[in-house]
Parts: structure tokens; sequence; C-alpha cells
């Protein structure tokens, strides 16, 4: 009993440790420690800002059909780059999850992944999540390219990329939402 009272603090880490190393404990503590840290993602300064040129991307629905991401030229337009296995993109989906509930009739919601398509349902389904999530077969427009996971890109309707994120994001914050509005008013 006295070993325990004297090393308790080593004795925390130690199982702290070990469970971040089991895979079914990991991901959980690595998001939900992702959560605890996000914050609403922030603006490109107005001279940093590029137009997107390119909107011909052509995008695999997740039953099966085919869009161009053209659709979306001259309307306010989020994309996001992400995977099922990525911690810290299942730490943002939640607050996009909320996001796309109150503005998903007024913005283009593009969730673009690579994986298969049997697993990213498995994934929706799990989490109940309705987001509009397209499979990546072609590449992205060169704006719209980045090697991290997640990435997240808002796109004014004159093409301006507003917002160039990466890693976790608070989506659903005041902050983000007077941002979209204002967007959507221009």
């Amino acid at each position: 009993m006295k070993f325990i009272k004297k090393h308790w603090g080593n004795i925390l880490f130690f199982a702290f440790l070990a469970l971040l190393i089991i895979p079914q404990t990991r991901m959980p503590i690595q998001v939900f420690v992702q959560r605890l840290i996000s914050f609403s993602p922030s603006e490109k300064k107005v001279s940093d800002r590029e137009t997107l040129q390119d909107y011909q991307w052509n995008l695999l629905e997740m039953e099966g059909g085919e869009i161009n991401f053209s659709q979306s030229e001259g309307k306010v337009t989020i994309v996001n780059f992400w995977a099922t296995w990525c911690p810290p993109c299942v730490a943002e989906m939640p607050s996009f999850q909320k996001l796309y509930d109150s503005y998903g009739d007024k913005v283009d919601f593009y969730f673009v992944t690579s994986e298969e398509s049997e697993k990213v349902n498995r994934f929706l389904q799990k989490n109940s999540y309705s987001l509009p999530v397209f499979l990546q077969k072609y590449e992205a427009p060169k704006q719209l390219r980045s090697q991290a996971l997640p990435t997240t890109y808002l796109i004014s309707k004159t093409g301006e990329i507003i917002i160039d994120e990466e890693g976790a994001a608070d989506w659903n914050s005041k902050k983000m939402r007077a941002l979209l509005d204002n967007l959507l008013t221009e």
C-alpha cells in the first residue's frame, strides 16, 4: 500500500500510456483531446486569399453516381478532406453535422474521402451523420490540394478561398456562423 501511495502519479501515467497503445482506446482518447483543443477556424487575410480558378472536378457520390464540383460555382461552399481513421477528422465531425443541419440548404457541403464506401457508410451510420460524403477518384483543383487530413476550405460565391484550415476546428462556432451569414448576404 505504501508503494501505491508513493508512486500513484507514475502508475496513472503508465496506465494512460498503456491506454494510448491499445488501438481500441487510443482513437477515442485522441478524439477527445482534439475536441478539447479545437477552436474556431481562422479566416485568411484578404491579401493572402486565392481565387479558385478551376471548378472542374468529378466526384463520386456514395450511392455510385457522379457529380461535378462546377455545380457549386457562384455558391458559398465548404470542402472538407477527411478519413474515418483520422482522429482530428473524427473529432470535428459533430461540429460539422450541426453546421450542416443549419446551413445545408444554403451552403454547398462536400465531405471528400479516398476510403472505401462500405467503411465510410458504416462510420456515418454508427454516428448518425447525414453529411454529403463524396469519394475522390480524381485529383482536386490545384488550390484545393493538401497533404494533411483534415483540410477544410470555405469558398465564397466569387470563388475566393476565405478559409484554408488544416487540422481539427470547431466549425459550429458563433464566429463561423457569423462569417457564413455574411458570405450568404454578399
